[in-house]
């Protein structure tokens, strides 16, 4: 698997955009998928025509990793496994370096990565996979099939003082984090744990890099929360949300389902759902790319004003009656 012009005879590609033709037609692909109108290509490179290229190579990209994962089931001998620890050693691979603590419960096909730490009384779902590095603190759950990239930590304390006597006093967070079946956490993410009760993460909801979710957040099903978000404590999220990059949340607000955040959106208030949103503060795309066009015409009017003022400073004064 290439991109198009990186892609020799030997590999397949896709055209997803048609921003990429121009690499299209150069392609040296053995293989591309393409949509169905596309009839015409390089006179070496068999096309493939689906419904959707970006998804189809999707599955393709899966079957191959697939073929690459080789999972072998078994207990690596310098991991720390706790003798109270539920898990079938027949049935999960835990590697090198990692730690599993009393209680906590794996589920059949998981996989615990090296130098991954589950803590006490954690559950891990069935064909779970913790990458290098990854923490589940105690007693936060995991649904099926859940990926965590390397270093995400799931159930860090949630931010929480309490000014008393001029000291900041730390809140006990004695919550859980919950996640449902099919989520992928990305690489260095941290999820705080619930100040009380649970910060939930619903199923299908995939999180990228270097996102910070605050305690007692919920975030609905099948959300994408893009690089570098960051998301207040108590803040909910329905359904089929979509966050671009560098998101700022306040907390204590509601998103409603499907809506859209445009990168570096900084969301104040509450947003019903099913709109595109953008600017700080987030406002509907459309009116904030009016006020961003009006604020560019500013220096422009400036200069008017200031003309029409040096016009009337320099003419003849009127003949009085």
């Amino acid at each position: 698997m290439a991109a198009l012009d990186q892609a020799g005879p030997d590999d397949i590609s896709f055209l997803g955009n048609e921003r990429y033709r121009p690499q299209f037609a150069a392609t040296r692909a053995g293989a591309v998928l393409v949509a169905n109108d596309v009839t015409d290509g390089p006179a070496d490179t068999a096309l493939v025509a689906v419904d959707n290229p970006t998804l189809a190579f999707s599955v393709v990209a899966r079957h191959f990793a697939r073929l690459s994962r080789r999972f072998e089931p078994g207990v690596h001998p310098a991991a720390v496994i706790d003798p109270a620890a539920k898990l079938d050693p027949s049935k999960v691979r835990v590697h090198a370096g990692a730690v599993v603590m009393a209680g906590a419960n794996i589920g059949d096909g998981s996989e615990i990565g090296p130098n991954c730490v589950v803590g006490a009384d954690a559950v891990i779902g069935r064909d779970c996979h913790l990458m290098a590095g990854a923490i589940v603190r105690e007693h936060c759950i995991l649904g099926d099939r859940v990926i965590l990239q390397p270093g995400a930590v799931i159930g860090s304390d949630g931010y929480g003082y309490e000014l008393h006597d001029g000291r900041h006093v730390k809140i006990d967070q004695v919550g859980i984090v919950e996640i449902g079946d099919d989520v992928e956490i990305g690489a260095n993410t941290t999820i705080d744990r619930a100040r009380f009760g649970r910060t939930v993460i619903g199923e299908g909801t995939k999180i990228d890099n270097l996102v910070q979710i605050g305690h007692n957040c919920v975030i609905g099903k099948h959300c994408l929360i893009v690089a570098l978000t960051g998301i207040s404590g108590s803040t909910r999220l329905g359904d089929f949300v979509t966050v671009a990059g560098q998101v700022g949340m306040a907390g204590h607000i509601e998103v409603g389902d499907r809506a859209v955040l445009a990168a570096r959106t900084g969301v104040t208030t509450s947003l019903p759902g099913g709109q595109f949103y953008s600017g700080y503060p987030a406002q509907p795309f459309r009116e904030e790319m009016k006020m961003n066009a009006q604020v560019r015409r500013l220096a422009k009017l400036v200069e008017r004003v200031k003309a029409l003022e040096k016009r009337l400073d320099t003419a003849d004064p009127s003949p009085q009656e």
